[in-house]
């Protein structure tokens, strides 16, 4: 893992600290989280970050998942598959342990307001600093196609997801604090503009973890896309075959060298991760066993430890109108918080004047042809 910035090592212990008060008083925490829905959750977002959500819900902090649909616009092949998987994500997510009766998952494209909080936002930051954020530069690269507006300014979109709630814990990897930085940023710049004398937005903490992200069964970065992991909804023979074609070396004796060995430093760190064991200790107990024997353990882990979930996901899938409801409920919550927190900037902003006019030119109670001015004749 490479040498952490003194930014990095502020970071984690901030993140210390915040875990011991999560535990005295989980109420005074709100944290935004979510995905883009481009593909199935594999394994990676279980011990990444779906086991953590479910933690923090189940300790009493307020939970807001994002489904960031307006996130994937870019790809028009994951849009025509968008309902397929905006269901299945939300499935995983109720599988996975994430209770909707303490928790809201919701949708970028449901909660508009939400999505309005970007033009103040952008006026806040500069093209330069959006252009400097490595994170964006880094996604941009891996993109190869010519960088849009939406994928520049993804920050400040993300901004808008985290203070739209007034979220003040997001947690999220190493490689994501420059766009957290952006958020605090954001609202540090607003308070500083529009609201000195009571602050309106919280400046977020990053709430990391000290492990390294998994790797994919081929060695590269886990990704839904890539087809490398092993998705929550894959049937045990499904995995096993997946397991099987992993990578290994010509060398029969298992022992764990990330350097000289990644392929199967590799599969002993997924083994290690889905069993709370010991990478090292794990090498030495298969020792001459060879690759077989460790394809056959991991194999027998993944299936162990996401059995009962797979279980729940069947039975939940097969309720397509819970996911609904489900959705719908969590939706009409994030909309309640956006819209209080739009008309806030709105006052502070001095944009009253829209929003005190209790009968609009287009409002349904003019009548069926209100689009034409009050005293208009029809031709």
């Amino acid at each position: 893992m490479p040498e952490l910035t003194p930014s990095q090592q502020a970071a984690l212990k901030r993140s210390t600290t915040l875990q011991h008060q999560i535990l005295q008083d989980p109420g005074t925490f709100r944290v935004l989280t979510g995905d883009r829905p481009t593909g199935p959750l594999h394994i990676g977002h279980y011990l990444g970050t779906l086991a953590n959500r479910v933690r923090l819900q189940n300790l009493g902090v307020e939970v807001l998942v994002l489904i960031a649909d307006y996130q994937v616009m870019t790809d028009r092949q994951a849009g025509r598959q968008l309902p397929a998987t905006v269901r299945g994500v939300v499935a995983d997510y109720l599988a996975a342990g994430i209770d909707p009766g303490r928790s809201a998952i919701f949708t970028h494209s449901a909660v508009p307001s939400l999505n309005e909080l970007m033009l103040p936002f952008l006026s806040l930051v500069s093209d330069a600093e959006l252009h400097r954020n490595p994170t964006v530069k880094a996604e941009i690269e891996a993109s190869g196609k010519p960088p849009t507006g939406l994928m520049l300014t993804y920050p400040v979109h993300q901004a808008a997801d985290i203070l739209f709630c007034q979220a003040n814990l997001v947690p999220v990897g190493l490689d994501q604090l420059p766009h957290l930085e952006t958020t605090r940023l954001i609202a540090r710049r607003f308070n500083e503009r529009y609201a000195v004398e009571s602050p309106l937005f919280p400046e977020p903490d990053a709430l990391l973890t000290a492990s390294s992200m998994l790797a994919g069964l081929d060695g590269k970065k886990m990704s839904k896309t890539s087809g490398n992991g092993i998705a929550l909804q894959a049937t045990e023979d499904h995995t096993a075959a997946l397991i099987r074609r992993a990578p290994t070396d010509s060398e029969r004796r298992i022992t764990y060298d990330a350097t000289g060995r990644p392929a199967v430093a590799n599969l002993l760190d997924l083994l290690a991760a889905t069993t709370s064991d010991n990478p090292r200790h794990l090498a030495d107990e298969i020792g001459n066993a060879g690759a077989g024997q460790l394809k056959h353990l991991l194999t027998e882990a993944v299936n162990e430890l996401l059995r009962p979930l797979r279980q729940r996901r069947a039975d939940i899938v097969e309720a397509t109108d819970y996911i609904d409801t489900v959705l719908d409920a969590g939706n009409a919550r994030a909309r309640d918080l956006a819209d209080n927190t739009l008309t806030k900037v709105h006052d502070l902003l001095g944009m009253t004047y829209a929003n005190r006019r209790t009968d609009s030119l287009f409002s349904p109670t003019r009548g069926a042809d209100s689009s034409r001015p009050a005293g208009a004749r029809s031709s």
